[in-house]
């Protein structure tokens, strides 16, 4: 049976150091591809024709293309393990495939896009206990909202797409009891959610989902704070209900098939607002978790993603699905003070800030309570054996660090009476002490620095101490600025992004109580449940509002913000959207225009104009008088962009404009970039509408590329003078300049390390011969590719031997090719020969071995019955330049495998493979060899990797073939000489008589072999030494003779001693 290799054509890493003068590239970065799995498979999305139901697709339709691919790709030999199958938001599934398959998969029909399904990383988190999030809230007027409009969020559902949510919490709904994957749930808060990761997912392992989302980070329960706490923590909405979705384990990453799994479950568990403070950076909003979002969107639930923290990454930065087309991207912009949770004592107030423990409740934000040591300011072993029972009942103990567990220290105390315990350092530094342990400890225990516990210490052994728990607040010298971490815009697309911001640095919120109950974190990953929670506001007072139009709402009412240190110029629209969210504004306007914001796209031909449509929600006509706010440029270079004055000019069709009560009205705006900016650069501003009525002014924030968007250079050399033709040698790419041999056996294969200096609407790979230049087709076509992350880092894309062509798969014949790469600017029309880059690669030289069965199988014995033990055995070769070691022999008896071995192949090299079979019935058995059934080497043909005997019971055994020869043949012995079998091969013209015999050299006869009938074609036998008789044959040469078809052929052979 023919078989053909489908080996499969990429892997894609990121790497970014220079080794040396060797010109080779470490990998320090993860995969940039897909993700990959702990068995070398990556995982890909498949994107079908058919729409989504979310789009109108009909879900049996969908269902059926889905099983038609699967029945398709399994039909043709693909190897994959399927991941996730999507209907309602997304058309396709997320497979796990070999890399040598993936050539097989593009060329799969139906197949519409590949994307790899990348890696999100688990957000980063720097915890300092304290519970307060007044002065983030004051920022966006969410503190007015909730105190003097009423406002809570109170019947609206906020999924948040996360690490989990620690439901115990009693800020979040829960009875504050420590529990780990607590069965506790839903809650009267948490009403929905469910765990697709498990506790031991990192990412690159297999899920294990549960019913229970129990957050084991801490991430996913700081945002729900952020969100809705209502406890020693108030959230935005502290009136909302929650729904958990964790797709995190306590470590480690998740992949983006998981988060739109979660995202179909949030929908159909019925919330109504979706937060996800995590994403892929630098992507397109085609990319899956995107577009997903959108569809979200479509059908009536409001999608707010962070933009991400690649803030020091340069322009075009923003992650997925905060770059979809209808989420609400979300920057981060500095809190204006820094809170940390602290102590103070008698008889001055002395404050210090102090560090929870984990595994411990938190510490209360007031109280007074005396305090007493258990030792000295030189103890070694302080509190490690029991306290006298209740010395310290009612106290704070202060104990000294060392001797013993942090968690035996604080025991000891508890048992004692004590209600907190301090714990100061022995030596310079700080401590956050982990008090884990059985039976756990049910009071807080802090740390403080070993200055500051000698200091107490001191005043302890003068005379009483009194502590109190308090809050150190600190104003934050950025506060208000955008954080230097938040990403920037616009997208690959040139769409205005982030949409809006709010506070994300330094925020206080709620945490898991395993880890102290509460914690200050930075990121985008803070800002974005500002909006989620104002959202909730907003849909609260203004039940009726259309998903699509909440984020337009929102940046109507923003505040644009200005730099940090650029003397009042209102920062980048690319950096900061609308500006800082305004909770009260959005609420009470009457005002909105479309659409929110304005992507310019390019400006080549110079101004751009575009429509405005004014509605005046209130009750009276309103006259309004337009305006522009300018705003900061950046300039061309994509990682390090110079700050630049914006300065575009803006002309309206009418000003001002009069719009009566209920009605809306149209203004032509047309922005002309600055002149004197240099091409490439990216500018914005506000477009600002004032209402005469003294209400709020609305505004609408742009963003445009000033120059024609396709001169941007893509495949750029930078210092390392990429691409490359390189060879991985260890984590290490090495370049190949002069061109190289490779196997294609392992990490043996060839790359392509280039650097791509902006994202690309196409990029491609395609393979000719190095000496004709004949064209072998394409091993790489992926759409809407992301940028490099940095402007020394790369790409190294692996090819594996094989091609695609339409809906079939080549695999390439050993042999002498160039790659060509074929880059289509972003944005670019594929028709346009100047928005297209190309560069040739060095010769490449592909030199894998070529294995094969020769000869088909044979049996020690001419006929066997049930009950016997006989011996199978084939001759497998090499014909390939490149030598195979450890190559995988399996043979099997009617499609059970009874045995293997495995055996080294020099080039050129044959050797034979015996195995034992214990026969049984039933009467009719097809015994098969395969040599490398698992495809571990890659091939170029696999057409002879496996032959096939059918044996009946009781009957002469003989092996055919499918071609018929011309005339008579009669093939050399394999292997010849020979020890202990043969086999021998001979094809037969028309059907007829056959005899088939063996002498020695003075004519003996010694074994023969007779049909009556043999159908025409090739046929094989086998010969274990024996004569008619059953005697050994002596060593020696012989003469084998076939005579059938009117004709007698003779060949010799070897018997070895």
């Amino acid at each position: 049976m023919k078989r053909f290799l489908c080996a499969a054509a990429v892997v894609a890493f990121l790497a970014t150091s220079i080794l040396g003068p060797a010109w080779a590239q470490e990998v320090s970065g993860p995969n940039d591809g897909a993700v990959v799995l702990l068995d070398g498979s990556e995982l890909w999305f498949v994107e079908l024709s058919s729409p989504p139901t979310m789009d109108g697709g009909d879900l049996p339709s969908v269902l059926q293309e889905q099983a038609t691919f699967r029945a398709a790709a399994t039909g043709t030999g693909l190897r994959f393990t399927e991941r996730k199958a999507f209907q309602t938001l997304w058309n396709g599934l997320s497979l796990a495939v070999r890399v040598r398959d993936l050539a097989k998969l593009r060329a799969m029909p139906g197949v519409t896009a590949l994307y790899p399904v990348i890696a999100i990383e688990r957000p980063e988190v720097t915890t300092v206990s304290e519970p307060e999030l007044l002065t983030a809230l004051a920022m966006t007027g969410a503190d007015v909202a909730r105190d003097d409009l009423g406002l809570t969020g109170q019947g609206v559902r906020v999924g948040v797409i996360d690490t989990g949510l620690d439901y115990d919490h009693a800020d979040l709904g829960g009875d504050g009891t420590l529990r780990t994957n607590s069965s506790v749930f839903p809650t009267g808060r948490v009403v929905a959610g469910f765990d697709f990761a498990g506790d031991a997912f990192t990412g690159g392992n297999a899920p294990v989902p549960d019913l229970y989302p129990d957050d084991c980070n801490g991430h996913g329960t700081h945002v729900a704070g952020i969100v809705g706490a209502n406890g020693a923590v108030r959230g935005v909405a502290p009136g909302v209900s929650f729904g958990a979705y964790r797709v995190f384990g306590c470590s480690g990453s998740t992949t983006a098939d998981i988060m739109i799994q979660a995202m179909e479950r949030a929908l159909a568990d019925g919330m109504q607002v979706i937060n996800m403070s995590i994403g892929a950076a630098f992507q397109w909003p085609s990319y899956p978790t995107a577009q997903a979002s959108d569809r979200l969107v479509n059908r009536g639930v409001v999608v707010v993603a962070s933009i991400g923290n690649s803030g020091t990454a340069g322009v075009y930065a923003g992650s997925a699905p905060g770059v979809g087309k209808k989420v609400v991207g979300v920057a981060s912009f500095e809190n204006t003070h820094i809170n940390q949770a602290a102590l103070s004592v008698s008889p001055d107030n002395a404050t210090f800030a102090y560090n929870a423990g984990f595994n411990v409740p938190p510490a209360p934000l007031s109280g007074t309570y005396p305090m007493a040591r258990t030792g000295t300011a030189t103890s070694t072993s302080d509190a490690c054996s029991p306290l006298a029972a209740g010395s310290l009942t009612g106290k704070v103990a202060l104990i000294r660090r060392g001797g013993c567990t942090f968690y035996i220290k604080a025991r000891n105390a508890q048992l004692a009476g004590a209600v907190a315990v301090v714990i100061y350092n022995n030596v310079s530094g700080g401590i956050i002490p982990n008090v884990t342990g059985s039976p756990p400890v049910t009071i807080p225990v802090v740390a403080i620095t070993a200055a500051q516990g000698v200091l107490i210490n001191n005043r302890l052994a003068a005379g009483s101490v009194d502590l109190t728990w308090t809050v150190l607040s600190s104003p934050n010298g950025t506060g208000g600025f955008v954080s230097a971490f938040s990403s920037h815009g616009p997208g690959p697309d040139l769409s205005l992004k982030p949409d809006i911001g709010a506070p994300g640095g330094f925020v206080q919120s709620t945490y898991p109580l395993e880890q102290g109950g509460y914690a200050n974190i930075s990121g985008t990953s803070m800002s974005s449940p500002h909006v989620a929670g104002g959202v909730a506001l907003l849909l609260q007072a203004q039940p009726n509002t259309p998903s699509n139009a909440v984020r337009t709402i929102l940046m109507n009412n923003a505040a644009p913000r200005p730099r940090a240190g650029a003397g009042g110029a209102i920062d980048l629209v690319h950096r900061q959207g609308a500006g800082m969210l305004d909770i009260p504004a959005a609420v009470l306007a009457t005002t909105r225009v479309e659409p929110g914001k304005l992507s310019l796209g390019e400006s080549e031909g110079g101004s751009v104009t575009r429509t405005l449509t004014i509605e005046n929600k209130g009750p009276a006509a309103v006259t309004y008088d337009l305006s522009h706010l300018t705003a900061l440029a950046t300039g061309a270079n994509t990682f390090t962009p110079s700050i630049l004055a914006g300065d575009a000019s803006v002309s309206f069709s009418a000003d001002p404009v009069t719009v009566p009560a209920g009605v809306t009205a149209t203004v032509d705006v047309t922005v002309t970039p600055n002149a004197g900016l240099p091409d490439r650069s990216l500018y914005g501003g506000y477009i600002v509408a004032i209402p005469d009525d003294g209400g709020q002014d609305v505004r609408v924030p742009y963003v445009g590329f000033k120059g024609d968007y396709q001169s941007i250079p893509t495949l750029t050399p930078t210092a390392s003078g990429f691409p490359w033709l390189a060879r991985q040698v260890g984590t290490t790419f090495v370049n190949q300049p002069a061109g190289a041999t490779f196997t294609l056996q392992g990490s043996d294969i060839p790359f392509i390390a280039l650097h791509l200096d902006h994202p690309v609407s196409l990029l491609r790979m395609e393979v000719f011969d190095a000496a004709t230049g004949t064209a072998w087709h394409r091993f790489f076509n992926e759409k809407d590719w992301r940028r490099s992350t940095s402007a020394g880092s790369f790409f190294a894309f692996g090819w594996t031997g094989s091609t695609a062509h339409g809906n079939q798969v080549l695999a390439v014949p050993n042999g002498q090719y160039v790659v060509r790469v074929s880059v289509l600017r972003a944005l670019g029309d594929s028709p346009n020969p100047a928005h297209w880059e190309y560069w040739t690669s060095p010769v490449m030289t592909l030199a894998r071995p070529a294995l094969a069965v020769a000869g088909g199988l044979g049996l020690s014995q001419n006929s066997v019955r049930s009950g016997d033990r006989v011996s199978v055995w084939a001759s497998v070769q090499n014909t390939g330049p490149t030598g195979a070691s450890g190559v995988k022999v399996e043979f099997s008896d009617n499609g059970t495998a009874f045995g293997s071995t495995t055996v080294d192949l020099d080039p050129g090299e044959t050797e034979l493979v015996e195995m034992p079979w214990d026969v049984a019935e039933p009467a009719a058995h097809v015994l098969r060899v395969a040599v490398d059934p698992e495809e571990a080497f890659v091939e170029a043909d696999l057409a002879n990797n496996a032959a096939e005997l059918p044996v009946t019971l009781g009957e002469s055994i003989v092996g055919v073939g499918d071609h018929i020869p011309a005339e008579l043949s009669l093939a050399p012995a394999t292997p010849n000489p020979f020890g202990r079998a043969v086999a021998f091969r001979f094809g037969l013209p028309k059907q007829g008589p056959v005899a088939f015999e063996i002498y020695d050299l003075l004519g003996r006869h010694l074994r023969t072999w007779r049909w009556e009938s043999l159908p025409a074609g090739g046929h094989a036998l086998t010969w274990d030494g024996r004569t008619d008789e059953g005697r050994d044959v002596p060593a020696g040469m012989l003469v084998y003779r076939l005579t059938a078809a009117g004709r007698t052929l003779t060949q010799k052979a070897v018997r070895l001693p």
